[in-house]
């Protein structure tokens, strides 16, 4: 297990205890989430070690990397991924030109295949081999290994996507730093992730879902959003809330806490009811150079 010694935003160095959540997916672990004393960012602390954490994504259940339709909440979720995707490539097409698209995560490939069809320019990078396979066996599509970051040049993509990929960053700012160069002056970082001050995160607590220890590292706010970035001199363009995500969380969390899937499409519902601007259960960030 790796401590993480300073805040990942601030650098500070005192942090408390906020909760401690297990691991409902595979290894059934517990592990704590701390806050930061100083700017109050939510981190997992200890983490497995770089070369043990791959061993936590191996999850039927961790369907960003399977095509599995495998139970209930699997097969809701292939059928909302259809729609989704749609939209996904509807917002990245405003922003790409010849230079395309960069996505980082791309997990089993369907979206970068998504943006093919739709004539986008679009690599993808991602760090596990099963999946970068999937995507190249059934879909042709460009996808390598995570580690091709560090050699693309900068100033050199239009658009660069994270959907739900930034809480796993496993060295957070070198990789951030490194995507800061890479987007061009004019591009756009579309930043998808979940948001634990959304009220669905309020009503689960430590069984709510979007935690997903230990391979979500981060857990993010707005304003956690704004402080990370804004070190890399990139700005909030606009905040888009991503409906679905709410109803998927709470079923996973009702699940965890044995509950029932009336009770998670409710409190999905509410969630977004009660949602304003910056409290949606996943939200995406637009963000640019400053």
């Amino acid at each position: 297990m790796n401590t993480i010694s300073n805040c990942p935003i601030c650098d500070h160095d005192a942090f408390k205890l906020f909760l401690k959540g297990k691991d409902y997916s595979v290894s059934q672990e517990f592990f704590n989430i701390v806050s930061c004393n100083k700017c109050g960012f939510h981190f997992t602390n200890p983490i497995p070690s770089e070369a043990k954490i791959g061993a936590y994504y191996k999850s039927e259940s961790y369907v960003s990397h399977s095509s599995s339709n495998k139970g209930l909440i699997n097969k809701i979720y292939l059928q909302v991924r259809k729609y989704t995707l749609k939209k996904k490539v509807d917002l990245v097409k405003q922003f790409t030109k010849s230079d395309g698209l960069l996505d980082i995560g791309a997990g089993t490939g369907h979206f970068i295949n998504a943006c093919q069809s739709k004539g986008i320019n679009a690599l993808g990078l991602e760090p596990d081999e099963d999946a970068r396979n999937y995507g190249v066996s059934n879909f042709n599509v460009n996808v390598k290994d995570i580690n091709e970051l560090h050699v693309l040049k900068d100033n050199s993509r239009d658009v660069i996507t994270m959907w739900h990929v930034l809480e796993h960053v496993y060295h957070l700012n070198r990789d951030v730093e490194k995507i800061t160069r890479i987007l061009k002056d004019d591009g756009k970082l579309i930043v998808a992730v979940p948001n634990m001050n959304s009220y669905d995160a309020k009503i689960y607590g430590e069984f709510w879902a979007a935690f997903d220890l230990p391979i979500h590292l981060y857990h993010f706010t707005p304003s956690d959003i704004e402080a990370l970035f804004d070190k890399y001199n990139l700005k909030i363009d606009e905040i888009l809330p991503m409906n679905f995500d709410s109803f998927y969380v709470s079923m996973l969390s009702e699940k965890y806490k044995g509950g029932n899937l009336m009770r998670a499409f409710w409190n999905g519902l509410l969630s977004n009811i009660k949602a304003k601007k910056g409290t949606y259960s996943s939200q995406i960030y637009i963000l640019s150079k400053k």
